[in-house]
């Protein structure tokens, strides 16, 4: 039998791991952020809530219709192109949301361009790069430090990005955090290469789009797409919700940045013991306990009485829930389809992630101005992991026919 993984020295694992990690880092800190600028952005042009929250709702989609397509021309074309691309649409989508002038170029800037460049160097890639590298067993792990090296970047951009507003101005700010960018093509270099093909048990070379076929004709990928739906819609929201949330009931303005840091410094801690507990036990399981903990922890967080200790525990409670589905999730498609096409399976499991983000971002900046409040979404998000828990039940962790036979 042919497989497209084969054993790496060491050096070059550890290599490819530590720059696929600063940048998963990097690429996911400034949009983890940007819930800082929506007070800032929005006071200073005179826009309304809904108006921002539409540009970071048109990037979460764009960002998700992007991932299949960015994973497909890795896959085909090798990740260190990808990520150099992706990089320079990021800067460029910083500096224009920096700048623009009208809610159209906002929403070009902050909307499409970063969205585009996120799906194109953004901790999914990453991790389509490590499953060529690591092997099998070890490969749950992996995804899990990628996931955490994420949300080391959530936790390190959350304060440098207030920092930055208060010492240099918002405009300016954002477009320190395009500079920034810039390195990632430095990095790029670690991570050059594609997946190589094999051939399956009939001895013939599956192509992109019997892949893409096959995958949405397996109803455990199926469920595994609806359920990933849910973590965006949480996310999302909190992220950019969260800090004028906090200042609408009276907390501190700053409580905000302290609170998204908290969440990417425990999500450090919770992707690293997910990937370890995902590549021990059963994922779907897991993930269905996850989306439960979730329910509880939001609920909570709105029934008590708000204050900054309640926040901070929320904060670090969710950080703990927050990008721990990622390694089950990939190692799932993992399991099920192998590493060939790792990168566009996993974006279109990802996309239904983004579009979860898109309605809740668009959704908390709509309801919040009909009824001058969050709580229809905060209880929507528990309803929503209800769902979650109930769709991952059922699923298989277990190879397709196709690579069954194979073994």
């Amino acid at each position: 039998m042919s497989t497209s993984f084969r054993v790496r020295p060491w050096q070059t694992v550890t290599l490819v791991i530590v720059a696929g990690c600063i940048i998963s880092a990097m690429s996911f800190g400034p949009r983890s952020a940007m819930g800082l600028f929506f007070t800032p952005i929005t006071e200073a042009r005179g826009w309304s809530r809904e108006i921002f929250a539409l540009a970071i709702a048109i990037q979460n989609v764009v960002w998700g219709a992007g991932q299949p397509m960015a994973g497909a021309i890795a896959d085909r074309y090798g990740t260190a192109r990808v990520l150099v691309g992706g990089a320079m649409l990021y800067a460029a989508g910083l500096a224009l949301t920096a700048w623009a002038p009208t809610p159209l170029w906002l929403h070009l800037g902050a909307g499409v361009l970063i969205g585009l460049g996120v799906a194109s160097c953004s901790f999914t890639i990453v991790l389509a790069a490590f499953g060529r590298f690591v092997t099998p067993e070890r490969r749950s792990v992996a995804f899990g430090i990628g996931t955490a090296a994420g949300s080391f970047g959530q936790f390190l951009f959350a304060p440098l990005g207030q920092h930055l507003i208060e010492a240099a101005g918002w405009q300016q700010a954002l477009t320190l955090l395009g500079v920034m960018m810039l390195a990632i093509p430095l990095l790029a270099v670690a991570l050059m290469g594609k997946p190589q093909g094999g051939p399956d048990a009939s001895g013939r070379d599956q192509s992109i789009f019997e892949a893409i076929s096959e995958a949405f004709g397996y109803r455990s990928f199926v469920l595994l797409v609806a359920g990933f739906f849910v973590c965006g819609f949480q996310l999302a929201f909190v992220t950019t919700h969260l800090p004028p949330y906090l200042s609408d009931i009276g907390l501190d303005p700053a409580l905000g940045a302290w609170a998204i840091a908290l969440i990417g410094l425990f999500n450090i801690v919770g992707s690293l013991a997910s990937g370890y507990i995902a590549g021990r036990h059963s994922k779907p399981v897991f993930l269905s306990l996850i989306y439960l903990a979730r329910a509880v922890v939001i609920a909570l967080f709105v029934l008590l009485p708000p204050s900054p200790v309640t926040v901070l525990v929320f904060s670090a409670s969710l950080g703990l829930l927050w990008l721990s589905t990622v390694p089950p999730t990939s190692g799932l498609v993992a399991v099920m389809f192998g590493p060939r096409y790792l990168a566009t399976l996993f974006g279109f499991v990802f996309f239904s992630h983004q579009v979860g983000a898109f309605l809740g971002v668009w959704l908390g900046g709509r309801l919040y101005d009909m009824y001058q409040s969050y709580d229809v979404v905060w209880w929507l998000g528990v309803a929503l992991s209800i769902f979650a828990a109930i769709v991952h039940w059922p699923i298989r962790e277990q190879p397709v026919e196709r690579l069954a036979a194979a073994e």
